[in-house]
C-alpha cells in the first residue's frame, strides 16, 4: 500500500531489464524479433533495412512519476474494451500475484523453480498479446492453475522440511504478563528469525491472522516466549491492534489503514509497506535486524486481554492423512455428517458467512 515503494520497484525493475538485454545482446543475441524496411523500390533495388521489433511493454521507459500515471491511464485494466479478454486477462493476473506469493516465500527459504518463473514471463506477456483469443486465454488461465498448484507443492516442500509437518496442537488465545510482539502474514523465515532475536529479551511474541500457521510446526515449539495467537479476522485489526499495546510485524499484506494510535507500532517487512509506518529491510544475505522492534516492545505493555482459552489446529494434509482411518470410521458411523472446504480469505460481508 506504500505508493513510493512500489514506484521504486518499477523503477528497479526497468533497470534489470535494460541490464538483461545488455547481456542478451553481449553474449551474441537478439533482443525483439528483425523486420527488414523500406518501401518498394528499396526492396526492388536490394536497399532495405533491418531494424529490431519488440513489444511496447520491452522497450517503454520512463523514471517518473508523471509519465508512470500517464501511462496507466492509457494501458490499465479498462484499456481492454472487449468484456471477455479484459476477464481472462484479469484472473490470469491475479492468478499469478498469487503464485508469486507462493515463490517469494518459497525462495525465501532457498527453494526454487526455473519452470514456475518461465511461465510466469510466458503468461505475463500473454496478457498484452492482443492476437490471443477468448480459448487462448482460457487455456492459460487453466494452465496457471496447474502452475499455481506447483507453487503451492514447492512452498509446502519448503516449510515442512524446513520446520517439519503441522501437527494437532492446542494454541493458547489469552495473554501472558510480559510485553510482547505481534507477527501477522505468511512469512515464517521472518518469524523464525524474531523467535530467534527475542530469546532471553523477556518479551514474548504472539502469531496474528494467517501466522496462525506457525504455531502448528514443531521447530517453533521449541520456543518457551512463543506465546500463542492474539486477535481474531483481519479487519479487527484496529481494535485489537490498539489493545495489543506492543508492536505489530506485518510480513505480507492483510493490512488495515492503521488508526494514529498504534501507527508507530506497526511495522512492514518483505513485500508489505504502509506509508508512516517503519519498514525492516533485508540484508544482502536475507537476514532481517528486529532489534528495533524487540526495544520497543520492552518498553509497551504487556497486551490486553481479549479472549481467553485455547483453540485446537494443524490439520494439515499430512496429519489428515495420517487420521485417514479414523476419519472414514467417523463417517461410517454418521460422527461425521458433513465437510467444508474453505478457500481464500475470510469475509466480513454477512452474504458470505456461509459459502455455497
Amino acid at each position: 500500500f506504500d505508493r513510493d515503494s512500489i514506484l521504486d520497484r518499477v523503477k528497479e525493475t526497468l533497470n534489470i531489464r535494460e541490464v538483461l538485454k545488455a547481456k542478451v545482446i553481449s553474449s551474441g543475441g537478439k533482443v525483439g524479433e528483425v523486420k527488414l524496411t523500406g518501401g518498394f523500390f528499396k526492396k526492388m533495388f536490394g536497399m532495405q533495412t533491418t531494424e529490431m521489433i519488440m513489444p511496447e511493454a520491452a522497450a517503454w521507459t520512463a523514471d517518473n512519476t508523471i509519465e508512470f500515471d500517464a501511462k496507466a491511464e492509457k494501458v490499465g485494466v479498462l484499456a481492454t474494451e472487449n468484456e471477455d479478454i479484459r476477464s481472462l486477462r484479469e484472473l490470469i493476473t491475479y492468478g499469478l500475484k498469487g503464485l508469486s506469493a507462493y515463490m517469494k516465500h518459497a525462495m525465501n527459504l532457498k527453494y526454487d523453480n526455473d519452470e514456475v518463473h518461465a511461465f510466469m514471463a510466458k503468461a505475463l506477456a500473454a496478457t498484452i498479446d492482443d492476437t490471443l483469443t477468448v480459448d487462448n486465454l482460457v487455456a492459460l488461465a487453466l494452465e496457471a492453475g496447474k502452475f499455481g498448484v506447483d507453487g503451492m507443492a514447492l512452498l509446502d516442500k519448503a516449510n515442512t522440511e524446513t520446520y517439519g509437518h503441522p501437527e494437532i496442537t492446542t494454541v493458547d488465545i489469552g495473554v501472558r504478563t510480559n510485553p510482547g510482539i505481534l507477527i501477522s502474514g505468511h512469512d515464517l523465515k521472518d518469524l523464525e528469525m524474531l523467535l530467534e532475536q527475542t530469546k532471553g529479551t523477556g518479551v514474548d511474541v504472539y502469531t496474528h491472522g494467517e501466522m496462525l500457521a506457525g504455531q502448528y510446526y514443531p521447530k517453533f515449539k521449541k520456543y518457551e516466549h512463543f506465546a500463542g495467537n492474539y486477535g481474531n479476522a483481519w479487519w479487527k485489526q484496529k481494535e485489537e491492534f490498539e489493545k495489543f499495546n506492543g508492536p505489530i510485524v506485518m510480513t505480507t499484506n492483510c493490512i488495515v489503514i492503521p488508526k494514529d494510535s498504534y501507527k508507530n507500532r506497526l511495522f512492514t517487512t518483505g513485500a508489505t509497506g504502509m506509508p508512516g509506518c517503519a519498514h525492516i529491510e533485508a540484508k544482502a544475505d536475507g537476514t532481517k535486524d528486529f532489534s528495533k522492534v524487540i526495544e520497543m516492545a520492552k518498553k509497551c505493555k504487556a497486551p490486553t486481554e481479549i479472549e481467553k482459552g485455547q483453540i485446537v489446529g494443524g490439520f494439515a494434509h499430512n496429519q489428515v492423512l495420517a487420521l485417514a482411518d479414523k476419519v472414514v470410521d467417523a463417517v461410517k458411523t454418521g460422527a461425521i455428517k458433513r465437510f467444508f472446504v474453505m478457500a481464500g480469505c475470510d469475509g466480513r460481508a454477512k452474504s458470505r458467512d456461509y459459502y455455497t
